[in-house]
């Protein structure tokens, strides 16, 4: 067969990037930050090109998404082999598994608007689940359950790829029928495609809407993900990304499902320029603030999804593809992915794969830092690579995680505690009740003349690092040796010091 060239376009746009309209929390310290990463986009460029080639990848499209910004994209490769249409941003892929924030997201608006509770028993909207467990003592099944894999149905990737065009009917008649459980309720993760279809149903039974209509009227369409959607003939030819499977040293166009109840758990159908806007959407949900919403959902509702609900497995060896190795955890969310390593740093997101087709999306909120990537290629692994890319744009950008704001009264008490440290002298009131019988007058006294005396006087104190905001450290510089100054407050208001440290650095 005639080798498939990979065609690469991109263009780095940090100008004329479009994002949804949201306050965007200027809280890094860094001002090059964003030229610092706008240097790592050729390195990302070259790794996803020679990502594509050694995976054999048709056609391949990716995104960089920075405080919610679509800043790079690019794309190599063919979306359709047979007309030799090249891939781009705008080409349409089918992302799988990615499909399921949005039905979950889905289940949250309903939750956030009264409609239904996360405990809800889903025999509640499928009476034919009454009943059914692995075990007599096990639990009803709940919408939480259904939405972290945890409702004890067995991974069923290969079969539920193949369902994505079933009706609600066939969805009830096997309930009816009987499900085969693989664990008890509640108390293991597995992957279940068949739960989240279920999740589609009851976004049906509960709003009107089918799961499909009620995502592009609440989610997609406010934030301009219109022409995103879940049935292949909506899309044009010269738009769709055909999805292949290698065989035979040849290529084989997989035949694409038409749009069923499964497509909640896989079915979606849009482009790296589109997505980029639901990934925006995720990042600007952080940090929490005083600003207005401006969001279809609400910004705790995001961070909502963001944190772990379901323990899946603890790495001690996570492979980088340079053979880098590195402590890693990961849980499921609703509908997404955590994962946090051994250096703090946590990152959220999902794959995707069915036949034809591969991808993987994933951002760190601590970072403002998102990226996606799309292929046309039968599971094509797309998880590795993101996952090194975000490693490799953190390191060579230098970035560190997003600054904590620093209270009025953490201020405050810095300054407070700073003037009485020395002598312990000209004491104010601003200790809690506790204060003075877990740290003596003496003892205070004692410990601190000997710190400055051997640190000797004070020369500066630095910026308060707040570690939340009635939780902080300052490091006192003075003649000889550094104090690092670190203390705790109170839940009272106004709150006062219950908890502190004094230590030569």
């Amino acid at each position: 067969m005639k080798k498939v060239l990979l065609v690469l376009c991109s263009a780095a746009f940090f100008a004329n990037a479009q994002t949804p309209k949201a306050f965007i929390p200027s809280n890094y310290n860094d001002v090059d930050r964003n030229n610092r990463i706008e240097k790592t986009f050729p390195i990302v460029e070259a790794l996803y090109k020679k990502y594509a080639e050694k995976n054999n990848i048709p056609g391949y499209a990716f995104g960089i998404v920075v405080d919610g910004k679509l800043v790079f994209k690019g794309s190599g490769g063919y979306a359709n082999l047979e007309d030799s249409i090249k891939a781009t941003s705008a080409s349409m892929f089918r992302i799988a598994s990615m499909s399921k924030s949005f039905t979950s997201l889905a289940i949250l608006h309903l939750r956030d608007a009264g409609k239904l509770h996360l405990d809800d028993a889903v025999e509640k909207y499928i009476p034919a689940l009454k009943g059914q467990g692995l075990t007599l003592d096990a639990p009803p099944i709940t919408i939480r359950h259904l939405m972290s894999h945890s409702a004890g149905f067995p991974e069923d990737n290969p079969w539920g790829d193949r369902q994505l065009a079933d009706t609600e009917q066939a969805l009830l008649d096997m309930i009816k029928k009987g499900i085969s459980f693989s664990n008890t309720t509640g108390l293991e993760y597995e992957y279940s495609n068949f739960g989240f279809a279920m999740l589609g149903y009851i976004i049906h039974k509960v709003s009107g809407l089918s799961y499909d209509a009620y995502i592009h009227k609440y989610i997609l369409a406010p934030i301009g993900m219109d022409a995103t959607t879940f049935e292949f003939s909506n899309v044009s030819k010269n738009t769709l990304a055909n999805g292949y499977r290698f065989i035979d040293n040849k290529w084989r166009k997989e035949t694409l499902l038409h749009d069923g109840i499964y497509g909640a758990m896989g079915g979606m159908i849009t482009s790296i320029d589109m997505f980029s806007k639901y990934v925006a959407l995720h990042e600007l949900a952080w940090p929490a603030r005083n600003s207005a919403e401006t969001f279809p959902v609400k910004r705790s509702t995001l961070r909502e999804m963001h944190q772990a609900s379901k323990f899946i497995s603890l790495n001690d060896a996570y492979t980088f593809p340079s053979g880098r190795k590195i402590a890693t955890t990961n849980s499921y969310t609703y509908g997404l992915n955590w994962m946090t390593d051994a250096l703090g740093r946590t990152s959220i997101g999902h794959s995707g794969g069915l036949p034809g087709y591969g991808s993987n999306w994933r951002f760190m909120p601590d970072y403002g830092l998102g990226i996606i990537f799309f292929a046309n290629r039968t599971y094509a692994p797309a998880s590795t690579i993101n996952i090194a890319i975000l490693d490799t744009i953190v390191q060579m950008a230098n970035l560190k995680p997003r600054v904590i704001s620093i209270s009025p009264i953490l201020a405050q008490r810095q300054k407070e505690l700073v003037g009485i440290i020395t002598n312990w002298e000209s004491l104010l009131p601003i200790f809690a009740d506790n204060f003075f019988d877990d740290y003596p007058m003496d003892a205070l006294k004692k410990t601190s003349k000997q710190l400055f005396e051997e640190a000797g006087k004070i020369i500066k104190v630095h910026t308060l690092v707040a570690e939340n905001q009635l939780r902080g450290y300052s490091i006192i510089q003075c003649e000889r040796k550094n104090i690092k100054l670190a203390f705790t407050l109170t839940p009272e208001n106004p709150a006062l010091v219950q908890e502190y440290q004094l230590t030569i650095e």
